[in-house]
């Protein structure tokens, strides 16, 4: 009898493993999958620019043409094809090709150039150009207007085929624009691991918003704001949602309101505050200056909304999973009788949640004020939708006592990665719903089965 119940251990071992792999690991994999359905999808001609482009068609000159070839470098006044000039004279001259100029402007300025080399009587072996300068009408007739400087060839960087999905600008643009969702999803995440709800998030974010820009607008200098008032105007904006967040929890905890209508009620009460105080307008007197929270970008081109959402990410999973107090959050909405016989302070751990959960909110309202640089009371509309929505694709129970912060943080990514993917693709708004939808109730299904519970008893 031992060896056989040994052995079946070792059968179920695989089992249970694969199990455990699957609810741990399930979401980063289903996110993983998304993301390579996307790319497929994606694949299209690549047309590279800037400095890459630079480097690559030197190679491709070098490869074709003999050194001492006369070349005239053609490119806008753009950043981009800035650096794509100066890098290509450089790379070209370590090749020992004969660059005769650079053109940075406009097509009248390439017409320049063409008649300049004419009128020296040089030939021109190659034009170097970018995609976009390669079009222009005066390049395209260059033999047939300027016979005397030619033959000459027009040459441009060599396409190739990536993923538009997959192109460090989409990645960095699904990155910041998630952020503020994923910011305001932390503090849902403990609201919903304590069995409740805060649909207040996406008013207190357009809250904050405008409360932020009023006070740099009216007391800290408008335009002319320095940090510390930008500062001190912003810790306002995340007190007030702070102190919101403040008024539900003691709702819901002092006089026994169901967190949904509790919330509910402060979701219109945030809302109408925000309009009153902003007359309904756009607050957008605030310094250039503001952007540089929701903009910038400071480290190795990360931007700084970006950091931040990660740097919480960190912070949340330490008190979530190494701390007194989030230990208390789990007990709580796994019995909250049993924790409260067991000596947690039940209340003071749910009325907790629910301010961070606010403050997280008005954070959230800063950075979305400093990406769009005005505070409006349109702001954050549906976003509470958004939240929830991420935070239960995360893997956190509706039921309350289960979920991590870091599932939340894919759960975010994965709907961010489900939209944009479907905007590369072009899919009508409509759709992008329905398809949001049933990822949704694929996420609160799976939670019910991983669980085995049972449909609810609905009568014959």
């Amino acid at each position: 009898m031992t060896r056989r119940r040994a052995a079946m251990n070792a059968r179920a071992k695989p089992i249970r493993n694969l199990s455990r792999l699957t609810s741990e690991y399930g979401m980063v994999l289903v996110l993983l999958l998304l993301c390579g359905f996307f790319s497929a999808m994606t694949v299209s001609q690549q047309h590279p620019t800037g400095e890459s482009a630079a480097v690559r068609l030197a190679k491709q000159l070098a490869a074709d043409f003999r050194p001492g070839a006369t070349v005239l470098i053609v490119a806008r006044r753009h950043a981009e094809d800035a650096a794509f000039s100066k890098r290509l004279q450089q790379e070209l001259a370590a090749r020992g090709f004969d660059v005769l100029g650079a053109v940075n402007g406009e097509p009248k300025d390439a017409r320049r150039a063409l008649q300049q080399i004419a009128a020296s009587g040089r030939r021109l072996d190659l034009i170097a150009c970018t995609q976009t300068t390669s079009t222009w009408l005066v390049l395209s007739d260059v033999n047939r207007d300027f016979p005397r400087i030619g033959p000459t060839r027009l040459v441009t960087p060599q396409p190739y085929r990536w993923p538009n999905f997959l192109k460090s600008d989409n990645l960095l643009n699904i990155a910041n624009q998630i952020a503020v969702i994923a910011i305001v999803a932390i503090g849902q995440t403990v609201v919903i691991i304590t069995a409740g709800i805060d649909l207040s998030v996406g008013s207190l974010i357009a809250l904050s918003a405008v409360a932020s820009t009023l006070l740099i607008r009216d007391f800290a200098g408008a335009e002319q704001a320095g940090t510390w008032g930008m500062t001190l105007a912003c810790l306002g904006g995340i007190a007030l949602a702070g102190l919101i967040g403040a008024l539900s929890g003691i709702t819901i905890t002092l006089f026994g309101v169901p967190p949904f209508i509790a919330t509910l009620g402060m979701m219109l009460f945030a809302s109408g505050v925000a309009y009153i105080l902003s007359q309904g307008q756009s607050v957008y007197q605030v310094p250039d200056s503001f952007v540089w929270l929701g903009r910038g970008a400071d480290l190795f081109g990360i931007p700084n909304a970006v950091v931040l959402m990660l740097a919480l990410y960190a912070v949340a999973h330490v008190l979530m999973s190494r701390s007194v107090w989030g230990r208390y959050v789990y007990a709580v909405g796994g019995n909250r009788e049993a924790a409260r016989l067991s000596g947690v302070p039940v209340r003071r751990v749910i009325l907790l949640a629910y301010v961070l959960s606010g403050a997280l909110a008005g954070l959230g309202g800063i950075v979305m004020a400093s990406q769009l640089k005005s505070g409006s009371p349109t702001y954050g509309q549906m976003y509470e939708l958004y939240v929830i929505a991420a935070v239960v694709v995360g893997g956190t129970s509706l039921a309350g006592g289960e979920g991590k912060v870091l599932g939340t943080l894919i759960g975010a990514f994965i709907i961010a990665v489900i939209q944009n993917g479907m905007n590369l693709m072009n899919v009508e708004s409509y759709t992008q719903k329905v398809v949001l939808g049933l990822v949704i109730l694929v996420a609160v299904l799976l939670d019910r089965l991983k669980h085995g519970r049972p449909a609810a008893d609905v009568g014959p």
